[in-house]
């Protein structure tokens, strides 16, 4: 780490020992560190190669017209095994644990800040852990997904959909407001690993009112000169000089 970064992560540091009520929001970034490849860099979804485009797959019409591949796609590229928290997950946890961290707003979908221990998250597109049967409402877990063919089906023979918020669907408006409410009182907001391109959910960094809004990411994101403190790097090994 060069001296300009680490004076930066020092006053960080410091930020974090000042506050009381943060909130992070975070992207495919926090993620990509625990082995799980984001969508928009060069070495993510979109840049593979599959019959249709990523986001054409993954939007509600084509999941209505063409289950069967959408499907098939989801469990080979969504459905994620073997992959942990990394220490950006587990800091987070930790200072929700010491009642610093009031909550943890992501856009990932794999849940692996509640498996870290965080306890307030709101998951704005939703999460692969919660599928549901689009008759009766029942749930089910990852693992009746993956080991399934086809479209999966209920025991009431309903057809069974992630809870995931596909191209076309709309937020969950409780979650939304969740996290509206928790970014508009901190005292200060730390955005991880999102390049801030994605709408409505970038949009949420305005509600936040505070002098002490922090940004790391590895490259430059089109909000970076709203920060007070900019931290290009990785998001593990800026948040490992956390000390609770």
């Amino acid at each position: 780490m060069d001296a300009q970064l680490k004076a930066k992560v020092d006053r960080f540091v410091e930020m974090v020992k000042e506050s009381d009520n943060i909130v992070f929001f975070g992207g495919a970034g926090v993620s990509t560190e625990s082995g799980i490849p984001d969508f928009r860099s060069v070495d993510g979804l979109y840049h593979q190669h599959y019959k249709y485009p990523p986001e054409t797959i993954l939007s509600h019409t084509f999941y209505r017209q063409k289950p069967e591949e959408f499907y098939e796609f989801y469990r080979d590229k969504l459905i994620v095994e073997g992959v942990e928290p990394n220490i950006a997950h587990k800091k987070l946890a930790e200072l929700e644990a010491a009642g610093k961290c009031k909550a943890v707003v992501t856009q990932n979908i794999d849940g692996l800040h509640q498996a870290a221990g965080s306890k307030v998250v709101y998951e704005l597109h939703g999460s692969t852990l919660r599928n549901y049967c689009e008759n009766c409402g029942k749930f089910y877990g990852i693992d009746y997904i993956k080991n399934t063919e086809g479209v999966p089906k209920c025991e009431c023979g309903g057809p069974i959909k992630p809870d995931v918020v596909l191209y076309e669907e709309g937020l969950d408006n409780a979650t939304i407001q969740g996290a509206v409410a928790a970014i508009a009182a901190a005292d200060m907001l730390i955005i991880g690993g999102t390049s801030l391109a994605v709408y409505p959910a970038a949009g949420l960094i305005d509600y936040y009112r505070g002098n002490k809004l922090v940004l790391v990411n590895k490259t430059a994101t089109p909000q970076d000169a709203k920060a007070d403190l900019v931290l290009h790097g990785s998001i593990g090994e800026i948040f490992s000089h956390i000390t609770i």
